[in-house]
């Protein structure tokens, strides 16, 4: 695809999607949702991390108001059915790791779409802010599945009722994201963070995905089932006799991941 509203990048099996409408703030439009749904996928299929990050000083300010092709159809529950949704699963699905590297503003959809990677690191500086009730709607873009699991269903009733701005810091706190760093350091840490999940054994980190997501579904004995299946496969991989063969030589694991 020949992107309009992102810019894609590879290096060392990472691969960054970067939303790139900087002088709005990076506000989701039609296209850009189209663009990112496809761009997340085509890199699962082949990197062995993907990195969501925003150009300029926004991560995403969520939906773009002003979108000619949204305001012609207002449509919301198509929208979120036909647009949102294929974009969310394809992040939360997505058979490798994944990272939002928050390096500003996320609101509305946009927070939630950081809020869907596996792993979110934040900019001291970034916030958050479910600011759907200020326009007189609820979240969403996978908001109200990934709030209360987030951050508990107190904090998320306060997030999305009041609208207020939730800090890097705050969130970090909270739980509801895996922490915030100094602006100086943030981007050669979220690399170094991306570059070590590249390094390592990503077809055990699909499988770490799937049972850690599947808990939710399940009671207690069929979450055991499902542990020791994976387990067992992830046993009969050769990342995993590498490293017990790396540990016993005390040396850093190769491991080929899938």
């Amino acid at each position: 695809m020949d992107y309009q509203t992102l810019t894609c990048a590879r290096d060392n099996g990472i691969a960054t999607i970067t939303l790139n409408r900087p002088d709005k703030m990076n506000a989701l439009t039609t296209q850009m949702r189209a663009e990112l749904t496809f761009a997340v996928t085509e890199a699962g299929r082949s990197a062995r991390v993907v990195v969501l990050t925003g150009a300029g000083k926004a991560f995403c300010s969520g939906q773009d108001l002003g979108d000619s092709v949204s305001a012609a159809n207002v449509d919301l529950e198509r929208t979120l059915r036909d647009e949102y949704a294929p974009l969310i699963r394809a992040i939360t699905e997505c058979p490798v790791p994944t990272i939002s590297a928050v390096n500003g503003a996320a609101a509305g959809a946009g927070a939630n779409l950081a809020l869907a990677a596996d792993v979110v690191i934040a900019a001291e500086s970034a916030y958050f802010l479910q600011a759907f009730a200020r326009i007189g709607l609820i979240p969403d873009a996978g908001g109200t599945y990934a709030l209360p699991r987030a951050m508990g269903t107190a904090k998320a009733l306060g997030a999305a009722l009041f609208a207020d701005k939730i800090t890097a810091r705050q969130a970090d706190d909270w739980g509801m994201i895996w922490e915030a760093v100094p602006d100086a350091e943030f981007e050669t840490h979220w690399r170094a963070r991306a570059t070590h999940l590249a390094e390592g054994p990503t077809a055990t980190y699909a499988a770490i995905k799937s049972v850690l997501r599947k808990s939710w579904h399940h009671d207690f004995e069929e979450q055991l089932t499902l542990e020791a299946r994976h387990q067992g496969a992830c046993g009969k991989s050769r990342d995993f006799k590498e490293g017990v063969l790396a540990f016993t030589e005390k040396r850093s694991p190769r491991f080929e991941g899938r």
